[in-house]
């Protein structure tokens, strides 16, 4: 194999594709990114439960593969200087070229790499940022607890041209609604996507669209020259909408931005994990933290309230993840008594809100 590509294309690929190494892989093969030459260069990772596959433009002087330790590999290239890179094969060396840098690096058997996963048939597809946007308000709400594959994952159901995605960690519930193509309008599709995976493909798009493939236990993103797979998580998971919907008592309307930089402020001395209490009375909103060793904050802001007057507490990060997901200027908390959940949402206008925002209520102290 010989080939030329720019510097910062291959940096970009390879530190794309190279996020899915495994960080102890089971056999040594699996850290390796594999490099195909062909029409294109294409650039390959897989550890059996997602894939990543990013295809460039490059001057192919001769065809073949080659794999190549993944982790040294992005290293490598990130650090190399503006100049066009060549890589060369020679017997069980890869020799990387770029202007008077060259490493020789030692290659693995490709023919001990797993054979990458088919994508799925594609499903339909959404605008990249609709796509993040969405993985980003619904993602925190996800568990990192392994041991509750359940809680790791984010849900999405697609029914006809609407997608809804929705994660939980028992604590909080996300969901966020958007419209998109399908390849039938009578598409009914339920699964459960590890959120991590998710996260990634929302943080790699560079805009156009994302095609969305399933089938088989797998799921399947492709944007821009890029593809992942993932083995999809059981799809058991909670009746998330009828704990979204339900009836409110109290509501209150916020500015979101003075909202979230007040309530990071008065949490500087709030001790781990204890409360941020918020006193909703008629056209203001008191936010309150701390009184114990370290001290204690207090900040007032203009709000609308209709019901009756009421002082709830949250766990602040939690309270700031709901909040940072509102798209609008204004947020809409929506309560019903201090010992129970609040709902954070858009203030609608004529349309349903398309994010919601479940979180628990902490116990007020003395």
């Amino acid at each position: 194999m010989k080939i030329r590509v720019n510097r910062d294309v291959l940096a970009d690929a390879v530190a794309w594709a190279a996020r899915v190494l495994p960080s102890r892989p089971v056999m040594p093969v699996l850290s390796g990114l594999l490099l195909e030459a062909g029409e294109e260069l294409s650039l390959s990772a897989f550890d059996y439960d997602v894939s990543a596959q990013a295809r460039v433009e490059a001057e192919i002087s001769e065809q073949g593969s080659v794999l190549i330790p993944g982790r040294l590999l992005a290293e490598i290239s990130r650090s190399l200087p503006g100049e066009e890179v060549e890589i060369v094969t020679e017997g069980a060396e890869a020799v990387l070229t770029c202007g008077s840098a060259e490493f020789g690096l030692v290659t693995m058997p490709v023919e001990d790499f797993p054979t990458m996963p088919t994508m799925p048939p594609s499903i339909g597809a959404v605008g990249g940022g609709v796509f993040a946007s969405a993985v980003g308000q619904v993602a925190p709400a996800s568990s990192r607890d392994d041991t509750l594959p359940m809680l790791t994952g984010i849900r999405v159901d697609i029914e006809g041209g609407s997608v809804t995605m929705a994660a939980t960690d028992r604590y909080r519930i996300a969901a966020r609604e958007f419209a998109w193509r399908p390849v039938r309008p009578d598409l009914a599709v339920s699964a459960m996507v590890p959120a991590r995976v998710l996260v990634e493909v929302a943080k790699s798009l560079r805009g156009g669209e994302v095609e969305i493939a399933m089938g088989d236990g797998v799921a399947g993103f492709e944007s821009v020259g890029r593809s992942t797979t993932v083995r999809l998580l059981d799809e058991q998971f909670i009746d998330y909408r009828a704990r979204l919907t339900s009836d409110w008592s109290i509501r209150a309307d916020v500015r979101v931005g003075p909202f979230v930089e007040a309530i990071k402020r008065v949490a500087l001395v709030a001790e781990r994990n204890t409360a941020i209490r918020l006193s909703f009375t008629q056209g203001q909103v008191t936010i309150q933290a701390g009184g114990g060793d370290i001290g204690r904050g207090t900040e007032v802001l203009d709000c609308e309230l209709r019901g009756d007057d009421i002082q709830i507490a949250f766990q602040s990060q939690f309270l700031i993840d709901g909040l940072t997901g509102i798209d609008s200027e204004l947020a809409r908390i929506n309560m019903e008594s201090p010992s129970r959940p609040a709902l954070i949402q858009d203030v609608p206008g004529d349309a349903e809100p398309a994010f919601r925002y479940l979180v628990m209520s902490l116990r007020l102290g003395g």
